[in-house]
């Protein structure tokens, strides 16, 4: 076990959005709006509390779903996916009080998404001497890893160095982006190369290490021991740009506009009064939940 200090930056949607989709909307509050993902997100963070021990956290919440600067960059970036509807956008802002309450540092942006918000602590907390834990299902965010760092998906409970990076994707964590840019993303609507698949983009990138070089080298791709290497030229030529915005999309930000001290992630009492307030809201579900958050905070003011 490192004696690293570890901060964890908890990706929010992922664990709304799995909760919106997994627990019943039949679940409802006093005004008989829907609170299933108010509760299955609340019980994500006590599980979290409660196994992590964490006693350094950050929370990123999405406001950037149409007005990211990458919109300016590509209109049709997760142009895709559809808006939340209002039931759950209401439960998004209950979502973030809730973790407020319950102690953790929350952070939001209307032109960073979670993903640079994320990074961006990531690389200020390296300066404090922290590793991160990065909290999330989204694969983007493995390009974060450094050192002793790693990436959570919390749900299917599989963790990833960057040792696992390499041998789950075949690039190193540092050359995600340049992949996603080779291979395109489909859940973020990123095109990449037509005709360019997971394995091919391994395989330029362990011979070329990045697009740029993949495409300085366009004369010798032919020699590539992968299928369709001598075809592989004509289809990456005409796509040089596309694939450069698309790497250029997939990179996070490192320097979104947020600035904080080891202190302020540092988590504090929970506001018992509050949550129990919002589990009045929720009609009463989930107050067992938040007592499990409040006594989290405890344990980790009373031993760190």
């Amino acid at each position: 076990m490192s004696e690293t200090k570890t901060v964890y930056l908890i990706d929010a949607s992922i664990y709304i959005f799995r909760a919106w989709f997994s627990v019943p909307d039949t679940m409802r509050g006093t005004d008989g709006q829907p609170v299933n993902a108010i509760y299955g997100f609340t019980r994500f963070l006590a599980e979290f509390a409660e196994r992590s021990q964490a006693s350094h956290v950050a929370i990123a919440f999405d406001e950037s779903l149409t007005t990211s600067f990458r919109n300016e960059m590509y209109p049709q970036y997760k142009m895709n996916r559809e808006l939340p509807p209002a039931e759950l956008k209401m439960q998004f802002e209950l979502c973030r009080k809730i973790a407020e309450a319950a102690g953790f540092y929350c952070v939001s942006h209307d032109r960073y998404e979670a993903d640079d918000l994320i990074a961006t602590l990531c690389l200020q907390m390296r300066d404090h001497g922290f590793r991160s834990g990065v909290v999330t299902g989204d694969k983007d965010l493995t390009q974060l890893l450094q050192g002793s760092d790693f990436w959570w998906d919390f749900a299917r409970n599989v963790q990833l160095d960057k040792a696992g990076v390499f041998d789950k994707f075949g690039v190193p964590a540092s050359a995600i982006q340049d992949y996603l840019g080779l291979c395109g993303d489909a859940v973020d609507n990123i095109p990449g190369v037509p005709g360019v698949g997971p394995k091919t983009a391994v395989a330029l990138l362990e011979e070329y290490g990045s697009v740029e070089n993949v495409f300085d080298n366009l004369g010798a791709v032919a020699g590539l021991p992968v299928r369709g290497a001598k075809t592989l030229r004509a289809k990456l030529e005409p796509f040089k740009e596309q694939a450069l915005l698309s790497k250029e999309l997939a990179t996070v930000c490192y320097t979104a506009p947020i600035t904080v001290s080891a202190d302020s992630l540092r988590r504090h009492q929970a506001e018992m009064s509050s949550l129990l307030e919002m589990g009045h809201v929720m009609g009463g579900r989930g107050e067992g939940l938040f007592h499990r958050l409040a006594h989290s905070a405890r344990t980790i003011q009373t031993f760190s």
